[in-house]
């Protein structure tokens, strides 16, 4: 070629080398190959697009991982990438051998490789010859390089004995891959198989033998020394008596080597090749760092089996079996997810327990903290509140005994003072009536037949641990049938960043969304707040995920409550609260509010809702202010469509009855029954054997006249 004369085609270049170029996206699954590229893998010599399977089928599957771990190490290191390819014909009989040298790029956005490289035939020693076994050259060296960071990835994120064993099962050594895998472990003075792969014929036979056995791996594991036979000869003339073990299964050259964890011999791996393997130095180098990455990944595995078998110990020891029991006329359902700690087992418990009385009681609560010493607390917290139900102690007495039996405990270990929340609610079956006693712990929640969702503010005490002398009050609720009682642990509330407010307003929606029954609800609430659609309905907290879970649900069956228990009447069920405000809690008038502005959550008229609570407020401060006694408030909503009427009614124990009167324009009082006149559809006053009790009513849909 003269100076000044074009350079000739590039693809004429290598075509005339003989070299064929080819490209590959792992996103869209093509590689495209020229001509060249076409023939050298065993196609007509045209340019073609093909499918990454179709391509793999052409190629030896140890040589397709190792391109893939090549591109990895390559892309990691910003280096060309050299790789050995086997092409295969449709018996599965090796063609040729070609080189492949690429660069490979990573495309962050679309999360996918593209590679471009050249193929080129060259000439492949024979596995087992001098020519295969000498020196190392820089291709093969950084297949290998590539292999070893790929299986210690694979063997790193390995969480069980299987999945260990399937990952080395899987390893692909590039240029001398083993055709057979075993790994043998020690149980007491005999050498056992974990696992297997290649040794179909009777490998699945029970196999045990004496440590002092003179077997290969018996060796490896008593001397913490590898074993490499070479040939069957070799294999015969060291161990003549286990010889007619191996030698039905064909192999030509075996490997035996210690697996090794904390400075222990825990047992031996064992790789077997059907061709001859010289086992120089390199290939010895590669298979101890192998055994070595798989003896660390068996140990972590092995740790892990023993911690969850650990925690379903405790699981199953600490918490009760809900499914058999059955309460007359209602369903409970109940559920724990440990998701913190390093066993996954905490604090947190719930428990139903049959009293003397025919009643039950259920329990749930949360220990400080996620460790150990917390499942231990909650163990002997569970068995006391437990012990002192059982002798009939009233909810009150219940609490504060337990109260005391774990300040005790944390006297007795000051350094390991911990405190629990706690919920205690004793349940009569028969009429439904509630008493709570809490300790620190969330309030409840009552789902209404028709599907609104009421919290239930209840008198509580410190949390336990904290006083011995702490006093519970109890707070009585019913549970009228159709409704539904939820208790939990703050894991459900706040899990996910939610705060006390904001996770209320999450189970709010699942519990008024629900169709189905108990214990489909309870799978609900777990997958809202813990499953995956979790995670795209964080609060405005930090996203932590760390606290455990527990929740029971009591349903009292009727119309509405998905337990199967439907009545004949064709009345939409009633909505109703009920409520004690005290002389000594003037602020539970707030409480009050709240609850019939919840009672009221889906009323057509904002007005109307506005005007019940300031009758509310009204009625209940004229009972603090004029009375001695307490108010009990009971809102009930009932009707249909828009006929729904809403019926308020505070009753007090005082006999003196009310009167509507004129104030002045400066009077400071005296107003409360002429704002009742003047916004309710209907009122009045009832004198009752002890007292008496007012009432007004709101109706949905406008009518004429009040009463």
């Amino acid at each position: 070629m003269r100076t000044g004369e074009p350079l000739p085609a590039l693809g004429d270049v290598l075509a005339g080398l003989d070299t064929g170029l080819w490209h590959w996206d792992t996103a869209a699954g093509l590689v495209t190959v020229d001509a060249v590229a076409a023939r050298l893998i065993g196609l007509p010599p045209e340019q073609v697009s093909l499918t990454e399977a179709q391509v793999r089928a052409r190629l030896h599957p140890v040589d397709w991982n190792g391109i893939t771990g090549s591109v990895q190490l390559a892309v990691i290191e910003g280096t060309l990438a050299e790789v050995r390819i086997r092409i295969m014909d449709g018996q599965d009989r090796v063609v040729r051998v070609v080189r492949s040298r690429l660069k490979p790029a990573y495309d962050r956005v679309r999360k996918a490789y593209v590679l471009t490289g050249t193929l080129q035939e060259v000439t492949e020693p024979a596995p087992g010859t001098p020519a295969g076994s000498g020196a190392v050259t820089g291709d093969r060296r950084r297949s290998r390089e590539a292999f070893l960071l790929d299986a210690g990835r694979a063997l790193a994120e390995a969480r069980s004995t299987q999945e260990v064993l399937r990952v080395a099962a899987n390893l692909s050594m590039p240029g001398f891959s083993p055709d057979g895998l075993a790994v043998f472990g020690v149980e007491g003075d005999r050498l056992t198989v974990v696992g297997h792969h290649g040794h179909e014929h009777g490998a699945d036979n029970p196999f045990s033998m004496p440590l002092d056995t003179d077997y290969p791996a018996a060796e490896v594991v008593r001397t913490g020394r590898a074993v490499y036979l070479s040939s069957p000869e070799e294999y015969e003339a060291r161990y003549p008596l286990t010889w007619p073990l191996a030698q039905r299964f064909g192999r030509r050259s075996w490997a035996f080597l210690p697996l090794t964890a904390s400075g222990r011999t825990m047992g031996a791996w064992l790789a077997a090749f059907t061709h001859p393997v010289a086992f120089t130095p390199d290939e010895r180098s590669v298979l101890t760092t192998v055994a070595r990455m798989l003896a660390q990944a068996l140990s972590r595995a092995g740790t892990a089996e023993n911690e969850r078998a650990l925690t379903d110990g405790l699981q199953r020891s600490m918490l009760p079996r809900l499914g058999p029991q059955r309460i007359p006329g209602m369903s409970v359902a109940g559920r724990y997810v440990p998701t913190g700690g390093g066993l996954q087992v905490g604090g947190d418990w719930y428990d139903v327990i049959p009293l003397p009385s025919g009643r039950f009681a259920l329990v749930i609560g949360d220990v400080q903290g996620h460790d150990v010493r917390a499942a231990g607390l909650m163990g002997q917290l569970r068995i006391a509140l437990r012990a002192y139900a059982s002798e009939g102690h009233r909810p009150d007495a219940v609490l504060s005994r337990a109260s005391r039996f774990l300040h005790g405990i944390s006297e007795a270990d000051p350094a390991e003072t911990r405190f629990a929340t706690c919920l205690y609610v004793e349940v009569d079956p028969g009429s439904g009536v509630l008493e709570i006693a809490r300790a620190g712990h969330p309030d409840p929640m009552i789902r209404l037949a028709d599907a609104t969702v009421l919290t239930r503010p209840t008198a509580g005490g410190l949390p336990l641990g904290i006083d011995p002398d702490a006093d519970y009050p109890t707070t009585r609720l019913p549970l009228e049938p159709g409704e539904t009682l939820l208790i939990c642990t703050d894991g459900l509330i706040e899990t996910g960043g939610h705060d006390l407010e904001t996770g209320w307003q999450r189970l709010r929606g699942i519990l008024e969304e629900h169709k189905g029954d108990q214990e489909e609800l309870a799978d609900a609430l777990v997958q809202g707040v813990h499953g995956p659609s979790s995670h795209h309905t964080t609060g405005p907290l930090a996203d932590r995920r760390e606290d455990d879970i527990a929740v029971l649900l009591l349903c009292r069956e009727g119309e509405g409550c998905g337990c199967g228990a439907e009545s004949d009447t064709a009345l939409p069920p009633a909505r109703r609260t009920m409520l004690t405000v005290a002389q000594a809690e003037p602020e539970r008038i707030a409480v009050a509010r709240q609850q019939l502005r919840e009672l009221l959550h889906d009323w057509s008229s904002a007005d109307q809702v506005d005007s019940a609570v300031l009758l509310l407020s009204e009625v209940l401060t004229n009972v603090l202010v004029h009375t001695d006694t307490d108010a009990l408030l009971l809102a009930e909503v009932t009707g249909g469509g828009n006929g729904r009427r809403i019926r308020v009614e505070v009753t007090d124990a005082c006999d003196d009855l009310p009167h509507v009167r004129s104030p002045g324009e400066l009077a400071s009082s005296g107003r409360g029954l002429l704002m009742v006149e003047l916004l309710a559809h209907a009122w009045g006053v009832a004198p009752r054997g002890e007292g008496k009790s007012l009432w007004f009513e709101l109706y949905e849909t406008e009518r004429t006249g009040s009463g």
